[in-house]
């Protein structure tokens, strides 16, 4: 199974991060996407060490500087993720079985 999840509210977290962890003990193949508010995610270890395994993340470019986030701080602790825009949105959208909105 491919999943997808888009994280559009940092409110979220929880859940996304539960879903996450789930799926990845199945051994299911997983896609994240941060946009909005969830970019904020960055900011809890469990997801920065979530993103250091196996798994693709990416992150809007656009929602980073909104919210002040550093982008060379975020690689620096995770350089797996890919920092782009919606193209990575759809990239998920077309490689996943399922996706998941929150």
């Amino acid at each position: 199974m491919n999943l997808g999840i888009v994280v559009t509210n940092e409110s979220h977290g929880e859940v996304a991060l539960g879903l996450l962890e789930e799926a990845a003990t199945r051994g299911w193949q997983l896609r994240c996407f941060l946009s909005d508010t969830g970019v904020k995610l960055l900011d809890d270890s469990r997801f920065l060490d979530f993103c250091q395994g196996e798994h693709w993340v990416a992150l809007c470019e656009l929602s980073l500087e909104r919210y002040h986030i550093d982008s060379e701080k975020v690689l620096a602790a995770a350089p797996e993720i890919i920092i782009g825009g919606q193209y990575q949105d759809a990239e998920l959208v077309k490689n996943s079985d399922r996706v998941l909105v929150l």
